[in-house]
């Protein structure tokens, strides 16, 4: 019975952290102020790189909408990497040659577990831009996403800029489910950068300047593992640059992609995005994952216990209700940025699931391998 009175005082103390820890989220999404665009004329010059591994179903819209952007041509790269890809990606990217569409094709005779951070490296040592910026090549965007970007850059000159990037597009519950919930990861990014404390970002829609790459050395040291090339590029230049990282709250600066078809292209995507964690140099970072781990583990705990003694039950739901709540309250604004709140219905239903997930993915992430582009990595 003292066991159990334990797991009751653990479980309200996890409970409290969970809280505080939302809270904070909640307030670091407010500290971003929203960008209004002025109509100035930029003068950056930029490098857009995507790297592509048997993209040839969804390539042509990522390059029409690159093309469409009203960003001065003069000043813009575009710049493909074609992965070993074995379908026809590459002859779709030479097709636009004449659009000044740039190809180069990886050719790596040794196995790599970090194929995408050679792409982008390569890409980054050929590129003439003062500024990166990466995309995926499933992604699609508005005509005025790049001009915004480079205006948030010349008027604030952060060293690395993490721009939105949201689902649309959805066919089934599945995919609205996962279009919530990655609105959450992305209110997640960008309040930890509201915080002067980022944590984590996205590589579909990023931008960093070609010297602080080189500064802080480029993937060096972390270019062992396969994913990465996003958030644990952002940790070393915060580090480096003092957190002169941010967050770009606008609409116009948005980046669309498409969620996971089903649970088995979803699981292994995560997977690799947690697999990242164990590379983390700021540890107050894996301490907080492993404190919303175990609050997860205690509610299932609370649960199966619930089952022969009541008072457990009411515990876990509790939880459960405070965890609505407080995600509900940080959802709400994430959800009108993002003109998605039609999604908030979903919120109870994938609470409820998203405990089973955070513990399965929290051990399955930092642990053996997964398929990622056809490829089996660590």
């Amino acid at each position: 019975m003292e066991v159990l009175i334990v797991v009751s005082y653990l479980s309200a103390f996890l409970t409290l952290i969970y809280l505080l820890v939302v809270a904070g989220f909640i307030r670091g999404w407010h500290k971003l102020i929203p960008f209004k665009y002025k109509q100035t004329k930029g003068s950056t010059a930029v490098s857009i790189i995507v790297a592509a591994r048997n993209e040839a179903d969804n390539i042509h819209r990522t390059l029409e909408a690159l093309l469409a952007q009203d960003y001065n041509k003069a000043l813009t790269e575009i710049i493909f990497i074609d992965d070993h890809s074995t379908d026809n990606t590459a002859e779709i990217v030479r097709s636009y040659a004449a659009s000044g569409v740039k190809l180069i094709s990886l050719k790596e005779s040794q196995a790599l577990n970090s194929y995408k951070k050679k792409a982008i490296q390569t890409a980054i040592g050929q590129s003439t831009g003062d500024l990166i910026i990466t995309t995926d090549a499933d992604c699609r965007m508005g005509t005025a996403w790049l001009t915004t970007i480079i205006a948030f850059y010349e008027e604030k000159r952060y060293k690395m800029i993490s721009s939105p990037v949201a689902y649309d597009e959805e066919k089934s519950f599945f995919e609205r489910a996962q279009s919530l919930e990655f609105l959450y990861l992305i209110g997640l990014g960008a309040s930890t950068i509201g915080n002067k404390k980022p944590s984590t970002c996205n590589g579909a829609n990023l931008a960093y300047e070609k010297a602080a790459f080189y500064e802080v050395g480029g993937f060096q040291g972390i270019d062992d593992l396969a994913s990465g090339d996003d958030e644990l590029l952002l940790h070393k230049i915060a580090a480096r640059y003092d957190n002169h990282i941010g967050f770009l709250r606008s609409r116009d600066a948005m980046v669309y992609t498409h969620a996971k078809p089903n649970l088995g292209e979803f699981l292994q995507q995560r997977k690799r995005w947690a697999s990242k964690s164990t590379r983390y140099k700021n540890k107050s970072i894996i301490v907080l994952g492993v404190f919303i781990w175990f609050f997860n583990v205690s509610i299932l705990l609370n649960l199966l216990i619930g089952l022969f003694f009541f008072g457990f039950l009411k515990i876990a739901l509790i939880q459960l209700l405070l965890k609505i709540i407080i995600e509900f309250i940080f959802l709400l604004d994430v959800t009108k940025f993002a003109k998605r709140r039609s999604l908030m219905v979903l919120l109870p239903v994938l609470n409820v699931l998203h405990v089973l997930y955070i513990i399965y993915i929290g051990i399955a992430g930092n642990s053996g391998k997964y398929n990622w582009k056809g490829r089996m990595v660590k």
